[in-house]
């Protein structure tokens, strides 16, 4: 029998128990499954709460379908029928400029503009900074595919008010990092490869087909599902598959993870043997860390320290996430879109607004509206260090400016994400490519998570499975 522990029972962690389970049947091999975590709860940060009527989610609420690894975990858990799309009404992101939001221009993708004419409309960019993003076409190209900074590389193709005023806000509010450091390769590698073959942004966008985005800005909201009772729904369907041959235990704390030295192994201990100390102390023939960077460094800084320094090298940064429930007729804004992005050049203290339930059915009651707030990040960590109270004061002020939101909310909550988000830095990849080759020369141990190759649901279940793999296949 194979021992296999799985320390860390989030996407990633269960997703690596699911596939490690597939592959033992497949092989026709004996395994035995624990998957230990610290927490109370499995999911991770994936969590979706019922308050009232309003059904709140307190991390990620939806996943993108091009990423097959997503879709592929629906169809084994007899979810597909079950997904639901974005509300195409409403498939358009809203930016601030001077205290007032403003839609994405039609076509505008994240740093592409496929469509002139509603880019000129746009008072997001003064006239030189449409005229700069749209001479992008002419920008002569550097085509060595090396990795640079998202700021670098839009202000070099598109100009320094693309980025500050378009870029900067739609990409941060998805990896709430600091874009001179964030690494284009390891986040955005489309955009390199589209300069790289075509030798402009918008050169390639013009020979791609116009209709696949057509009426969307910002991100590629077409392309985003969820479930109708929301993330959790996809987590606790996992959670009960893996409870069916898995040894599932909440609130055990991992202290270390040592190789067992061969001279207290059995005669029948012919594979390396982990040890695990818990509260207790026992031993495994292969061990997947599905836990954020920092965690797995201090597990195991007693096994390697040259692994452990190099986990440690990746950076985080925390979030918090404002939930709040409000009457549409309390709101003088529309609401005519997905959310707003609130560029750091226009000094406020949000990141973004989504407009949760602008985004799928079943969000809110009828007449009401839920927004999320998100605040923090990596460009302004120190917001995250107040209270709960501070928090609140800070967000419905913001709402009231920004948006017009009045009135008493039916409700107000604060979500916490302490070093919850990766840092793709510059380098990123080389980084995690050199862990995984010291990863490589230790048999029966596998790392999964967010901080490897990508912070997406879809990428977390990549990652738990390719960990599987690992240890089952040798």
């Amino acid at each position: 029998m194979s021992r296999i522990a799985i320390i860390g029972g989030g996407i990633s962690g269960l997703a690596a128990a699911l596939r490690v389970h597939e592959l033992a049947a497949e092989q026709r091999r004996d395994v035995r499954i624990t998957l230990l975590e610290a927490s109370p709860r499995l999911g991770g940060v994936l969590r979706t709460e019922r308050i009232g009527e309003y059904l709140v989610e307190h991390a990620a609420d939806m996943w993108i379908t091009n990423k097959p690894e997503g879709m592929r975990l629906c169809e084994k858990l007899g979810l597909t029928e079950r997904l639901i799309p974005t509300n195409a009404q409403f498939r358009k992101s809203l930016v601030l400029r001077d205290g007032r939001a403003y839609p994405v221009p039609e076509g505008f993708q994240l740093m592409v503009p496929e469509q002139a004419w509603p880019m000129v409309c746009s008072p997001l960019l003064s006239w030189r900074g449409k005229l700069r993003l749209l001479a992008e076409y002419f920008v002569r190209a550097r085509r060595d595919g090396a990795d640079e900074s998202l700021a670098d590389f839009v202000r070099r193709r598109c100009g320094k008010e693309a980025f500050q005023r378009l870029v900067q806000p739609l990409v941060g509010g998805i990896y709430t990092a600091d874009p001179e450091k964030l690494s284009l390769k390891a986040t955005l590698p489309r955009f390199i490869e589209m300069e790289k073959q075509h030798g402009s942004l918008i050169r390639a966008a013009l020979r791609q087909s116009r209709t696949k985005m057509s009426g969307t800005s910002g991100a590629r909201y077409g392309l985003f599902v969820s479930l109708p009772n929301g993330i959790g729904e996809l987590v606790s369907v996992l959670i009960r598959r893996v409870a069916e041959f898995a040894d599932i235990r909440c609130g055990e704390r991992v202290r270390s993870v040592v190789r067992k030295p061969m001279s207290e192994r059995s005669d029948v201990d012919v594979r390396p043997v982990f040890t695990i100390e818990t509260d207790a102390v026992e031993d495994f023939d292969a061990v997947i860390l599905a836990v954020p960077s920092f965690v797995a460094a201090s597990l195991l800084v007693e096994e390697s320290p040259a692994l452990s320094a190099e986990l440690n090298r990746i950076e985080y940064a925390s979030t918090v996430v404002v939930a709040s429930g409000h009457k549409l007729s309390d709101i003088e804004h529309p609401l005519d879109a997905f959310g707003l992005v609130i560029p750091h050049i226009e000094h406020r203290k949000l990141l973004a607004v989504s407009f949760t339930s602008r985004k799928f059915p079943g969000r809110a009651p009828d007449g009401r509206v839920l927004l999320r707030t998100f605040i923090g990040g990596a460009l302004q960590p120190e917001l995250c260090d107040l209270d709960d109270a501070a928090i609140m004061e800070l967000v419905r002020g913001e709402l009231n400016e920004l948006l017009g939101v009045r009135g008493e909310p039916d409700f107000i909550n604060v979500y916490r994400h302490t070093q919850a988000m990766p840092q793709y830095h510059v380098g990123h990849l080389d980084l995690v490519a050199h862990i995984q080759k010291v990863v490589e020369q230790s048999p029966g141990l596998a790392l999964a998570g967010n901080f490897l190759t990508g912070v997406g649901i879809p990428d977390s279940i990549a990652s738990g499975e390719a960990a599987a793999e690992k240890v089952i296949k040798g």
